[in-house]
């Protein structure tokens, strides 16, 4: 198992990362490659049908969550343009289907399910890429993922939503660089800089429902991971290491208070209606 951005660059200098993770996988499990791909590729068929499976008729059982994903798509000239408008719907849909109690593929974690599917499924509609080259991005963003996982953490309790909503936003920006035909140097950038934009991003879920704020924060997510991957490939540099960066979020993390941890007890979770909502479960 890669302990750090740099040793999977490093393997991946003769292979394509994507191929690395892929080995890398293998060896853990002691896997056949073809099982390890057949098992990604169901994953990205689960993202896939999670989409489809989105009914805008329901609603979560607490009521804070459901048609919103639909209603973006109402938006008469946005702001953002079609594709990124889209991109916010598919992140709606997503976040929304797991609240409704959906099937939906935790990426790196249920709360921040739809991160990497809101940058994914457009792009390959709009570049008209296979399921091959989406398998190969999900590889890419699990092997970011397990080096932040092994150095910080994927976990709003241990770490705030900047190890869930931010990991896969990392994630994400870096699948994206390698959809777009970038380098291993600038996949690193891109989720690099992700992760410094979130640094500090606290998990407050009001009522203790992944629901509030949870969802619209897929959103910010997956429109920072478009962002960071657009500056990579660019030329643009991150000016802190990728394992760097994963150090000090792991750090901060420790160091956010119990109550913005995923308790309930602080931040929007806090605020009189946050409470009023609370009361009301």
């Amino acid at each position: 198992m890669f302990g750090s951005v740099k040793s999977m660059l490093t393997a991946s200098e003769s292979v394509p990362l994507w191929r690395a993770v892929l080995e890398d996988d293998c060896r853990d499990r002691d896997a056949d490659p073809n099982a390890s791909l057949a098992r990604m590729t169901r994953l990205w068929q689960a993202m896939k049908q999670s989409l489809l499976d989105y009914d805008p008729t329901r609603r979560s059982a607490c009521g804070l969550s459901g048609g919103q994903g639909a209603q973006m798509a109402t938006l008469a000239n946005s702001i953002c343009g079609p594709f990124i408008q889209e991109v916010i719907g598919v992140a709606l849909k997503l976040g929304e289907h797991n609240a409704c109690m959906g099937r939906i593929v935790a990426a790196p974690t249920a709360g921040a399910c739809g991160v990497l599917p809101a940058v994914l499924l457009p792009l390959q509609r709009k570049d008209r890429l296979s399921d091959e080259q989406m398998v190969e991005c999900l590889y890419v963003s699990a092997g970011f993922g397990q080096v932040i996982a092994s150095r910080a953490s994927i976990s709003g309790a241990e770490g705030g939503c900047q190890a869930e909503v931010g990991s896969a936003s990392g994630m994400a920006a870096a699948a994206l660089v390698h959809a777009r035909g970038g380098t291993n140097e600038q996949m690193a950038a891109a989720c690099a800089m992700a992760l410094q934009n979130v640094l500090g991003l606290v998990c407050d879920p009001v009522a203790g429902l992944v629901e509030v704020p949870c969802v619209k924060r897929n959103v910010m997510g997956a429109v920072n991971a478009m962002s960071c991957a657009d500056m990579a490939l660019a030329g643009l540099d991150e000016a802190i290491p990728c394992d760097e960066v994963i150090d000090a979020m792991g750090a901060v993390g420790r160091a956010l208070p119990s109550s913005l941890r995923e308790t309930g007890e602080g931040g929007l979770a806090a605020t009189p209606t946050g409470r009023r909502i609370a009361e009301r479960r």
